[in-house]
């Protein structure tokens, strides 16, 4: 079956955002105009097809990514043309394939955005036309940032009170990058607002019709002339600044084509050095076919992107892929998802070859193999299912048993492992018990099954009670959970109260020996090491390292005295949490030609880790919270107030229209509650989110009440 889309035709892209930017919003409004629905779904109405999940209708907010795949011709190819023989000639000519991820905007289901970061070949950013840029916009800017994705920026909701599209592109230029700039300028603000001006093309256009499907062309009003001729002044010499031939005729005041200057955009945007900023307003329908032009023009193909690099897993040489058809299959499996009727879906994104359903591939990540049973096309829970996909395509697999989130899918001929995804540690843990003895043999299930979904989701029984334990990144992500036990796999449960996810640290470096010795007639066990442990950069993660020199222990023990650490590390010494940004080099230690074991090892390496770290000060480390707070101005000094009360430390403070915004960062375990507390504080007005920040250290008359617990 040959490519419907030539694959400079095709862009895998993402809509990243803060949480009520406008990102479902902005999704519909793509859909509706390039005709894969025929009815717009509003967020606030329940009625998103993007966010099709119960839980997300009835919240109004994203939790998880939805797929889709849609077509679009850029508008200014098609003019006001209205023949439509004429138009499927356009379409036929210049028509490209947009596969499309709706990401959700709070910090509790970020794993979401990372892992579709991970696989996307650009991004649109929306922005609140009122807020700027918020702090979950800064994280999902610093994950794009961390893959290299190329984006463009939409500033939304400019039809709100207090809107204002220079405000908040001075924002993204003062807290996310310096290189973004303007190729579009509102005409009117708030309930003003009515159109956009095009610096490029130098026109005005106003969006008409019940749904602003009709686009009507026309000169810039006279009172924005001279200022769209200073942005867009800025605009030239910021393409200039990406083509050295360009910047010359720049320079000798030569006249710029459209054509050349978006050439010299989409350069810079490849080249993550330019992001382009559009404006609109989806919910009025304002904006977003040239937001879909946007897209077009300068975000990239999968063709237009380096390979992607992996290595052999056997050999560990480093390996490429490049965006062709014809080379090996390797794929990334970025998402598992557990669907009603076809069971386990994994979401790939394939980077070569030609994937073609009853095919066998290998997993590199675990070694095994995996027949592909069929192929799925996604549009968020609809789907449409292939014979055979490309280079560059975005589906789910149907039939795979043993793949999990960021598992590297490839050909057995051909082995590569590509870079996996890295996820946040969980910050906070409930207790959940079964209501009945029937439900716990389901409740068992529906969370292995929850847990294979999503990597931030962490599921361990607690050794001393027999209960089990959940944890995640906070208490809507945990709440989301219980009820969806409850609703996919009818498991009611009661769940304990919230607890946050502790970990332990050392300060100080120290030595320590381990020795394990048994004689209990016949064959005894004798494990001697010697352990060295000193503390890391906060954020760095545990590490063991064998510096053993001169076979005092035999290579074959190593591993077991690395696994008893690795153990004892995990359970804690303190109060029985994970010991974190430390590292425990084995240096010395003895062994017995007839008595030593892997047993004996292990046990000595857990003894000496102990000991060394009772004597290396440890500390007790809790999660803070970057918060931000936005109430009315009269509340403020009672939110201040609150925020001290809280042990929290206040960052920076903003005042918008009639709100001022408090910016703190407060420890998780004072904040169970908080909107409750918050609401009932300003009348119902403040509202607040929050992001994991870092851990910190915790008081001493703190920690002491909670080892003593």
């Amino acid at each position: 079956m040959p490519r419907k889309y030539p694959i400079e035709k095709v862009r895998d892209i993402g809509i990243i955002a803060h949480i009520d930017a406008g990102k479902t919003t902005v999704s519909e409004r793509v859909l509706f105009y390039t005709g894969i629905s025929h009815k717009i779904g509003e967020v606030h109405e329940g009625q998103a097809i993007m966010d099709w999940m119960e839980q997300e209708r009835e919240r109004g907010i994203t939790i998880t990514s939805a797929a889709t795949t849609c077509f679009w011709t850029p508008y200014y190819l098609r003019g006001g043309t209205e023949d439509q023989a004429q138009l499927a000639e356009l379409r036929k000519a210049h028509e490209h394939r947009i596969n499309l991820i709706d990401t959700p905007g709070h910090i509790d289901f970020t794993v979401e955005v990372k892992r579709s970061l991970r696989v996307l070949d650009g991004a649109v950013v929306v922005f609140d036309g009122v807020a700027g840029v918020e702090p979950q916009s800064e994280t999902n800017w610093h994950y794009a940032d961390e893959y290299r994705v190329p984006r463009i920026c939409f500033v939304n909701k400019l039809d709100r009170i207090g809107a204002d599209f220079e405000k908040g592109l001075q924002s993204i230029r003062d807290r996310l990058t310096p290189n973004a700039v303007a190729v579009q300028l509102p005409i009117g603000t708030e309930s003003d607002f009515k159109g956009v001006v095009d610096l490029i093309a130098m026109k005005a256009y106003y969006f008409e019709g019940e749904h602003g499907e009709k686009i009507r062309e026309d000169e810039i009003p006279a009172g924005m002339k001279a200022h769209a001729e200073a942005r867009r002044h800025e605009l030239l010499e910021k393409a200039a600044e990406q083509d050295e031939a360009l910047l010359e005729r720049y320079l000798g005041e030569e006249d710029l084509s459209a054509d050349d200057v978006k050439r010299a955009l989409r350069k810079g945007v490849l080249n993550v050095s330019v992001v382009p900023v559009f404006c609109g307003s989806a919910l009025r329908n304002k904006g977003v076919q040239l937001l879909l032009d946007g897209v077009i023009d300068y975000l990239p193909a999968p063709s237009d992107l380096p390979p992607v690099k992996g290595f052999e897993p056997k050999t560990h040489d480093e390996l490429e892929r490049h965006p062709d058809d014809r080379e090996p299959v390797a794929a990334l499996a970025f998402k598992i998802a557990s669907d009603p009727y076809v069971g386990k879906l994994a979401f790939f994104r394939l980077y070569s070859g030609t994937l073609k359903s009853g095919s066998y591939i290998l997993n590199s990540s675990n070694g095994g193999k995996e027949r592909i049973g069929r192929i799925l096309r996604m549009h968020a829970n609809h789907r449409e299912e292939v014979e055979e996909v490309y280079a560059g395509d975005i589906g789910a697999l149907v039939g795979l048993k043993n793949t999990t989130t960021g598992d590297t899918l490839c050909d057995e001929a051909h082995p590569i492992l590509l870079e996996s995804i890295t996820f946040p540690e969980p910050v906070i843990s409930v207790r959940v018990e079964p209501k009945s003895k029937a439900d716990q043999e389901k409740m068992a299930i529906a969370l292995r099954k929850l847990g294979e979904e999503d990597p931030t989701f962490r599921i361990s029984g607690d050794p001393d009670t027999g209960e089990t334990i959940i944890s995640g990144m906070g208490e809507l992500h945990l709440e989301v959970v219980i009820d969806r036990m409850k609703r996919e796999f009818s498991v009611e449960a009661t769940q304990g109260r919230p607890q946050v996810a502790y970990k332990e640290t050392i300060t100080a470096s120290a030595e320590a020996e381990g020795k394990y010795i048994r004689q209990s007639g016949g064959r005894g066990q004798y494990g001697h090491v010697f352990l060295r442990v000193e503390p890391l950069e906060r954020g760095s993660g545990f590490e063991f390292v064998n510096a053993i020199k001169g076979g005092v222990i035999p290579q074959e023990f190593i591993p077991a005295v690395g696994k008893g650490v690795k153990e004892a590390a995990g359970k804690g010494v303190l109060a029985g949490y994970p010991l974190i940004d430390a590292k425990a080099t084995l240096y010395d230690g003895s062994y017995h030609e007839v008595d030593s074991s892997d047993m004996a090892f292990h046990i000595a390496g857990s003894m000496a880790f102990q000991a060394a770290v009772r004597k290396a000060g440890l500390q007790l480390l809790e999660p803070i919270m970057a918060v931000q707070v936005i109430v009315p101005n009269e509340f403020l000094g009672d939110a201040t107030g609150d925020v001290n009360a809280k042990r929290g430390t206040i960052t920076a403070m903003e005042e918008r229209e009639k709100v001022r915004v408090i910016e703190a960062e407060i420890p998780l375990a004072e904040l169970f509650g908080y909107s409750t507390t918050l609401r009932s504080m300003t009348q119902g007005r403040g509202t607040f989110n929050m992001e994991f920040s870092h851990y910190g250290i915790v008081p001493r008359n703190i920690a002491d009440a909670i080892i003593g617990q």
